[in-house]
């Protein structure tokens, strides 16, 4: 079973680039952020043309989460993230594909800091951790996958002396992505990558694609039921070096998993 996320930013000028990733890369299940469209202008018909069913969480302009599934309809068991309902961003939906709760997020960027972005961000977080941990608790084959929008270590971007006043990289950001890993989660991409992790994200200015000056702030989290099943991770670096291309790459992970 291969699972993927994928930040598309902005599911309708990049569409083209989207379907033509599903068809080559083929994921099972594919968890987008930023698709910067409210629900009735989803393509999704376009979607489900290329074989996938589709559950979305949309939103105007900004936000907005979908889980896509190969050749299923997702059975969908959340959206919006608990103790967050009067939140008005759509950056969280949950599934069920091939007998796996699939958990998609788009956590808040937070800048600039200080300020109430970056309040709201810590605030999300404390409440996805909450529920990270009854879903832990729960005993159920789990992944969450999405855009964390945090740098999780040094080692997970090319230079952080240029981005120490980042919220990506703020101590309160990091403590609250390790205490997600403490609660049992395993981070699917260090594992196969102990070495040297690929990068996920790029700006488009300052040319730090073609010189991989990136960011690993994308993440698969499996738990404990679903570690022992890891076979591969990585990332798609190839997508971000297309022409239009969304500022992320997909990343990825194979488990042995059967599809039901």
């Amino acid at each position: 079973m291969k699972i993927a996320t994928f930040n598309i930013n902005g599911i309708g000028s990049r569409l083209e680039r989207l379907l033509a990733w599903l068809a080559q890369s083929k994921p099972d299940v594919a968890c987008l952020q930023e698709l910067k469209s409210p629900n009735e202008k989803l393509p999704l018909d376009a979607i489900r043309n290329a074989g996938y069913g589709v559950v979305a969480h949309g939103q105007r302009a900004w936000n907005g989460v979908a889980i896509l599934a190969r050749g299923r309809e997702p059975i969908e068991t959340g959206r919006g993230l608990p103790g967050m309902e009067a939140d008005p961003q759509s950056r969280y939906i949950e599934a069920v594909v091939h007998g796996v709760v699939v958990g998609c997020l788009y956590l808040p960027n937070g800048n600039p800091r200080p300020g109430p972005k970056f309040d709201y961000k810590l605030q999300w977080f404390e409440a996805f951790n909450r529920h990270a941990k009854k879903l832990v608790a729960s005993g159920m084959p789990v992944v969450l996958a999405g855009d964390y929008n945090v740098v999780p270590t040094d080692a997970d971007i090319y230079n952080p002396a240029s981005w120490r006043e980042d919220a990506l990289l703020q101590p309160e950001s990091r403590d609250a992505f390790a205490r997600l890993l403490e609660q049992g989660w395993c981070d699917a991409i260090r594992t196969c990558h102990p070495d040297r992790v690929p990068y996920t994200f790029w700006t488009y200015w300052r040319n730090r694609y073609p010189r991989d000056a990136g960011l690993r702030i994308d993440h698969l989290l499996l738990s404990e039921e679903l570690a022992p099943m890891l076979r591969a991770a990585g990332v798609d670096r190839d997508v971000r070096g297309l022409p239009g291309a969304s500022d992320h790459a997909p990343a990825w992970v194979e488990l042995d998993v059967p599809l039901a």
